[in-house]
């Protein structure tokens, strides 16, 4: 049985994490970490409120534990947040990491840790796992830095590189943009979406079922996940409005600039997804395929 401990098991991609791992419980001795109370819905797995933040509180809690595996789902993931609070993004998004880095030296664990599209300025998409960097925004500068951490550790690590992760769990804290477009259209309220920055939204459930691949198999490296269809997101949305069946003309399309957002945004990202498909033996379908699993999921 591999002991898991998931951090920000209270997120979406947590508890998605968690609800998967505990599908086998033979298999998997599941520990989540995150802050104030269990908000998963579910008993039958051991949970820690905890500050992670906190690094000796932090470390003494896994060596507690002593995990096999750990997943590091926790982030600062506002984007305009991260560029107005650099000291709390980086709290959360390097210093936790560099803390996760040194127990996993330490110990011998397998880190697994979730990073963004962001890293790249969208100037190339889609990107290979191998192309260079170059953030636009504090929160890409402050992924940059936790990938950093691990490519130059000696741990042994999994980063995931994902984009637009949306889906559903028992308790959210936060929106994700298909349920809040699926809001706003059945409130019949128009909305203004960007229709120059496109993306390869993430379904939580693959992303989840990537992490999953990653404890069993022990695949090190980076590899990206997301859907297999580069779409401007404005033609997200109206996909979302096609697939549950909602008014497409209140969608009204609007460019960056008029938009004035705080942090820049990449144009242009995606990913080259082979990598995936070849040692992680995922196969990532479009997002219309997965926005179907997803409202099926809901009714």
């Amino acid at each position: 049985m591999k002991k898991v401990v998931v951090t920000g098991s209270n997120g979406l991609l947590g508890q998605t994490l968690v609800n998967l791992l505990l599908e086998e419980k033979e298999k998997y001795h599941v520990i989540g970490f995150s802050r104030g109370k269990n908000r998963s819905g579910r008993g039958d797995f051991d949970y820690v409120s905890i500050d992670i933040t906190d690094e000796s509180l932090f470390y003494d809690k896994l060596s507690e534990y002593k995990p096999d595996v750990i997943v590091n789902t926790a982030a600062m993931t506002n984007v305009d947040a991260c560029e107005t609070n650099k000291v709390a993004c980086d709290k959360l998004n390097v210093d936790v990491v560099q803390y996760l880095k040194n127990y996993s030296e330490e110990n011998k664990t397998h880190l697994i840790h979730i990073s963004t599209d962001f890293i790249f300025d969208g100037k190339a998409g889609p990107y290979k796992e191998t192309d260079t960097p170059n953030p636009l925004s504090y929160y890409g500068i402050s992924k940059l830095k936790s990938e950093e951490i691990l490519t130059e550790s000696t741990t042994d690590y999994t980063i995931l590189r994902t984009i637009l992760v949306y889906g559903k769990v028992y308790d959210m804290s936060r929106n994700n943009i298909v349920l809040w477009v699926k809001q706003m259209l059945e409130e019949g309220k128009e909305i203004t979406i960007v229709n120059d920055q496109f993306r390869m939204p993430t379904y939580a459930e693959d992303l989840a079922l990537a992490c999953k691949i990653s404890i069993d198999k022990r695949t090190l490296g980076v590899f990206n996940i997301s859907s297999n269809t580069l779409l401007s997101i404005y033609d997200i949305a109206q996909q979302i409005a096609g697939v549950f069946k909602l008014d497409k003309s209140l969608i009204k399309p609007i460019s960056t600039a008029i938009l004035n957002q705080r942090a820049k945004r990449p144009a242009i990202t995606g990913f080259d997804l082979s990598k995936t498909r070849e040692y992680l033996g995922l196969k990532p379908k479009s997002f219309q395929e997965d926005l179907q699993k997803f409202k099926e999921k809901l009714t």
